[in-house]
Parts: structure tokens; C-alpha cells; sequence
């Protein structure tokens, strides 16, 4: 007799079972699959994002800037695809989400680990944010890992150091749990990469595009909400519309846009 697992199959390799099986509805309303399915894979999405981001930081210390320029290129894609997901949801009408709001009690999509450890991959990172979330669970663990670990920023400056440009030390030790601040002497190397470093100069560019991704997909995010509940409070207590309109607009690498003008 075989001693071997019997043969993998679509169904067993995809734990199909066990990810049809992840859908609760609280009430019979229509729409509320809808919401499940979409944010759950939105779940999956960030998961998959976080993956990618490690993958472009390691590359980028490994000096290897076509391979991270092309995990950029699959990381652009997925925002779209994250973007086209508001599409969806928008089919949804405000009454519709309505019919089953008030049963989410106090889940709130402010509650997505994943997504705040984006935004610590991006720079963006806050202690309020981690506190939210119990001692010793999955979510404050990955989130302490992320508020301690250098940003993506500092990844691609330290890569810039290695290729010879005069990335200020300050620059290169700063306090990587601290907002990333403009820098003139970082902006003035900057030029010098783009007026005469093509490949560098893409690598930038690349990181512009992501930075404008994420902000489409906060713009859009947004008006989704505004579109759903208006300016009512959003579910767990958050201000809803109110809060995401501030995240709006806040470049992530600001030295990257500070240098438009100047080339």
C-alpha cells in the first residue's frame, strides 16, 4: 500500500472548503455576501501586498534595482485591482448597506491590521494604531515588527548610499518610527539621479506611481463612503468620511514631489 498523501488537488491545494466555509452572515439581507466576500479579499490583497513590499526592500538591499523595479510593477497592479474592488461595492446601494449595517456593530475597516502595517511600510506609521489592538495578538505583534523595521523610504535611500550618491548620514540613521520629512540635500541628489542616472531615475519613478496609486485608492475609498453613508459616523465609533478625507493628499515621499519643478 502507498504510504504516499493522496494526489493533490485544486480543491485541497486551494483549501477551497475551508475558504467557502469563512463567510458569516449576521442577518439574510442580500448585500451582506457582497460585503463579506469584498473585504475579505481586500484582506487577502494586503497580505499579498505586505509579501511584495518585503520582496522590493530585500532587493533593494541585495542592489538589485531591475527585480524591485519590476515587484513595484506587480505592487502598482494590485492597487488597481484594489481600486476596481470600489467599483463593486458601489453597486451596492445606501439603503441596501442599510439593510445590514447596524449588525457590524463596532467592526470597522479602521480595524485592518494589514492595511496599517501598509501604511508603516509607506512611512506613515502611528503608536494609536498598534494600542488599538490587545498584548500579544497576531495584529500587535506584526504591527510592533513594522513600527520598528525601516521604511521603504529608507530602504531605497540606503541603495542611493550604495550607488555612490551623498545620502546626508542624518538621512541614512534617522528614526525610522518618524513621519518622512522633506529633505533639500536629499531633493538636490535627487536631481542628479534624474538628469543623469536613467535606471535610478525609473526606480524613482516607480515610487512616485506607487505613492499616487495608494492616494487613488484613498480617493476612492472616500467617495465610496460618502456615496454609502455620507457624513454619518462610521461603525466602531470612527468618523467616517470625516476621517479618511484627512489622509487625503499626503505624499509619502515628499522629496520625490518636491523636485517637479526643478528638473
Amino acid at each position: 500500500m502507498s504510504t504516499h498523501d493522496p494526489a493533490v488537488t485544486y480543491g485541497s491545494y486551494l483549501r477551497v472548503d475551508d475558504l467557502l466555509a469563512l463567510q458569516s452572515p449576521r442577518s439574510a439581507e442580500h448585500d451582506e455576501i457582497l460585503f463579506i466576500v469584498i473585504h475579505q479579499v481586500y484582506e487577502l490583497w494586503f497580505k499579498e501586498l505586505l509579501h511584495e513590499f518585503d520582496r522590493v526592500m530585500r532587493l533593494l538591499r541585495d542592489d538589485d534595482p531591475v527585480r524591485a523595479q519590476h515587484t513595484l510593477k506587480r505592487i502598482l497592479t494590485i492597487l488597481k485591482v484594489l481600486v476596481a474592488q470600489v467599483d463593486i461595492l458601489e453597486t451596492m446601494t445606501p439603503l441596501e448597506f442599510l439593510t445590514f449595517r447596524n449588525r457590524l456593530e463596532a467592526a470597522s475597516g479602521f480595524q485592518s491590521d494589514q492595511f496599517r502595517q501598509l501604511e508603516f511600510v509607506m512611512g506613515r506609521k502611528s503608536r494609536g494604531a498598534i494600542e488599538r489592538f490587545p498584548e500579544g495578538s497576531r495584529a500587535r505583534t506584526a504591527l510592533q515588527e513594522r513600527w520598528d523595521a525601516p521604511t521603504l523610504w529608507d530602504a531605497f535611500l540606503q541603495y542611493l548610499k550604495r550607488e555612490g550618491y551623498d545620502v546626508p548620514d542624518e538621512q541614512l540613521t534617522r528614526d525610522v518610527t518618524a513621519a518622512i520629512e522633506p529633505s533639500p540635500d536629499v531633493q538636490a541628489l535627487l536631481i542628479d539621479v534624474y538628469r543623469k542616472d536613467p535606471e535610478n531615475s525609473e526606480l524613482c519613478e516607480r515610487l512616485v506611481d506607487l505613492d499616487e496609486g495608494i492616494q487613488e485608492w484613498r480617493y476612492r475609498h472616500v467617495k465610496m463612503v460618502e456615496r454609502t453613508i455620507g457624513t454619518k459616523p462610521g461603525t466602531g465609533g470612527s468618523s467616517g468620511a470625516q476621517y479618511l478625507r484627512t489622509t487625503l493628499g499626503q505624499n509619502a515621499f515628499p522629496d520625490l514631489w518636491a523636485i517637479r519643478a526643478r528638473l
